[in-house]
């Protein structure tokens, strides 16, 4: 195996664990049994990745036979499930995990792409459907819209930290240093919207359809 490929598996390991935390904080408050931790985690750490592989090619997908994906779900199931509270502490867990988990499965997913052939802008494409993807499971099985859809550049951030990948890639930079680069731009980026309500440009309603939909700032502050 080629350092290139020993680092995106470790990025797609690191990447599986901090998403797998964000699913099993986000069980736990909503007060979902252990069985239901365990699978919020497994399903946040590994559907983006799952859906990467099956749209290149590459079957069975990773996180089905190799079992390190399966391991680093449960340990972080079981992080969260006994040491809850220690994890709580962190400001707004979910969000701050999800950001993490966005900005190590993007690199990596955009990476992977390139590696099986992909064009620049298809491999850009995979990165953030790999960011999104476990995200967009864990919300609708939670019976939650997406982040993605609402969320403060989501969608935005991983597909910037894919389109960093890409562009390393076309010059030739280490991809070690253009994966290092995407990460910490899409987390960035995150972290600058989460905190400064940056978002994308939304329909303009009605004031009476704005009030019974309720503004973009109360969804983050009922979000758990």
């Amino acid at each position: 195996m080629s350092g290139a490929q020993t680092f995106v598996q470790f990025l797609d390991l690191a990447g599986t664990f901090v998403f797998a935390v964000s699913g099993a904080v986000a069980a736990v408050n909503h007060r979902l049994d252990v069985f239901g931790i365990l699978v919020l985690s497994f399903v946040a750490g590994n559907f983006g990745g799952i859906g990467r592989d099956l749209l290149i090619g590459a079957v069975p997908p990773a996180a089905l036979v190799d079992g390190r994906y399966l391991l680093v779900s449960v340990l972080a199931a079981v992080v969260t499930f006994f040491w809850y509270a220690g994890v709580d502490r962190l400001r707004a867990p979910v969000l701050w995990f999800d950001a993490a988990g966005l900005s190590l499965f993007a690199a990596a997913g955009a990476q992977k792409a390139i590696d099986f052939g992909l064009d620049p802008v298809a491999a850009a494409l995979l990165g953030m459907l790999t960011g999104i993807g476990g995200g967009m499971t864990r919300d609708v099985l939670l019976a939650e819209i997406p982040q993605v859809l609402r969320s403060d550049l989501y969608a935005v951030a991983a597909l910037a930290a894919a389109s960093v990948v890409v562009m390393g890639d076309a010059l030739h930079v280490s991809y070690g240093i253009s994966a290092i680069a995407g990460a910490a731009a899409c987390f960035a980026l995150r972290f600058m919207a989460i905190k400064h309500g940056w978002h994308l440009p939304t329909a303009r309603l009605s004031a009476r359809r704005r009030a019974e939909a309720g503004s973009p700032e109360d969804e983050r502050t009922r979000r758990p």
